[in-house]
């Protein structure tokens, strides 16, 4: 990890885990300056690992992607850093209160407390930074002349669709005003009330068939399996974008010499927009709603895990196995999507509106597959630090996310709800368990 205490946050981070191939995702300083971006260390740190981890970790978050194939600094080596130092790069990083959390989670696990409090205090004045402010710039790209888009591959539009025929519609629409003409579009349709009448009429090369079972990741399978395209490109039957869409996806492609486009999706229910969503950067995940990844991955790394049906986070896994095998994977700002997260029909028809929220007071909390994937990459320890954190969130419904009241309130009532709580955790560490012994 590139600084210890992250394993307290952000335990199942992608870049915990090292890759089969490092493109330079924590450079140093002397590959920073090549490329023409300034950063100074931090002296602030006691120990010199301690700054070039530090500056390291700032390029990532401030979107340098190297052009060059020299490797990074190695964070993924096991290296024991002062306290002072993780207090002072959590504090940079971190709101305060996840700093509480992290000195509190130490004190019960009897770390030593005399120097645990003296680096928490010593490092107070520390202000948390916005690395969005100052990201880097690729000037170059809007002039960039895409060799990649001047040979025009054919590209594979994937939507699974349940019950959505009324979003479907705008979805078509913003496809046949693409500016990029070479694709097909393949729709797997679970619609209860099926109507192959609804696929008349539109001016795209669109495929579809019926699928009986209601299953996602066996949809967008065969799918990619049927597939005539170069390239894949995975898409939610909720969702619009601009008409440049497919060509930014490519452009991107070819810019960075990557493997996946990740586009961000806008959510119009939840959270709010991450602030690293205005620029380019190393994508951390994989939004199987937004993403352009070329169709040989598939061949090599296997399609998706059928496990995930019908829970959570398959897409999460999936681009963990891109991350791990070696592939190059860009968070793409200039293809966005805005995601609706409609109420009625998709996989939330059939599950919870995320991986940590139950539609049934009895259910397991997480969803089990959020447990198998982190059980099977991460191991056991980071498993529980991922349930110790992301419990209390959860228990605010997902509509009320942003609520920094019911946050408090819900803190509040924990003891009353921690039976509860025991109970759903323990169902769902159970059934993950049933999961791996079938992987």
């Amino acid at each position: 990890m590139v600084f210890n205490f992250l394993r307290y946050i952000k335990p199942t981070w992608y870049f915990n885990l090292k890759p089969a191939k490092d493109f330079n995702y924590f450079p140093s300083r002397e590959s920073i300056a090549a490329a023409g971006l300034e950063l100074e260390y931090d002296s602030g740190y006691v120990s010199v690992a301690s700054q070039e981890r530090d500056l390291a970790w700032r390029a990532f978050q401030m979107g340098f992607i190297s052009n060059t194939e020299t490797l990074g600094l190695d964070v993924w080596q096991d290296i024991k850093l002062p306290i002072q130092d993780e207090y002072r790069f959590f504090r940079k990083n971190f709101h305060k209160a996840w700093v509480y959390y992290v000195l509190i989670f130490r004190l019960f696990t009897f770390k030593n407390p005399f120097i645990e409090l003296a680096s928490f205090v010593k490092t107070r004045n520390i202000k948390r930074v916005d690395y969005a402010k100052d990201h880097f710039q690729y000037p170059s790209y809007e002039k960039f002349e895409s060799q990649l888009l001047l040979q025009q591959p054919f590209v594979s539009v994937i939507i699974p669709t349940l019950n959505r025929y009324d979003y479907l519609k705008d979805v078509f629409k913003d496809l046949e005003h693409q500016t990029y003409q070479n694709f097909e579009v393949i729709v797997v349709d679970q619609t209860d009330a099926f109507r192959a009448d609804f696929y008349k009429g539109w001016n795209l090369d669109l495929h579809f068939w019926f699928q009986e079972e209601k299953a996602l990741w066996r949809a967008r399978n065969e799918a990619v399996e049927s597939a005539k395209g170069e390239y894949i490109l995975l898409y939610d039957d909720d969702s619009l974008v601009e008409n440049d869409w497919i060509e930014q996806h490519l452009k991107t492609l070819d810019f960075f010499n990557a493997d996946l486009s990740s586009g961000v999706s806008i959510s119009t229910v939840g959270a709010e927009v991450p602030a690293h969503y205005r620029y380019f950067r190393w994508s951390d995940q994989l939004d199987t709603g937004n993403v352009l990844l070329k169709k040989d991955i598939f061949k090599e790394i296997g399609l998706f895990d059928r496990q995930f049906e019908k829970q959570r986070m398959g897409d999460g896994e999936y681009g963990l196995r891109c991350y791990l095998s070696g592939y190059k994977n860009i968070s793409n700002y200039k293809a966005k999507r805005v995601h609706l997260k409609v109420s009625q029909g998709g996989l939330r028809q059939m599950g919870s509106w995320d991986g940590w929220r139950p539609k049934k007071i009895l259910g397991p909390r997480p969803v089990p597959s959020v447990l198998y994937l982190s059980r099977k990459y991460f191991g056991t320890m980071l498993s529980v630090y991922y349930i110790l954190h992301s419990i209390l969130p959860s228990l605010v419904p997902y509509q009320f996310k942003k609520s920094k009241s019911l946050k408090i309130l819900t803190f509040l009532l924990l003891p009353f709800l921690f039976p509860l709580v025991m109970f759903q955790v323990f169902k769902s560490w159970r059934m993950s368990s049933l999961m791996l012994l079938k992987k």
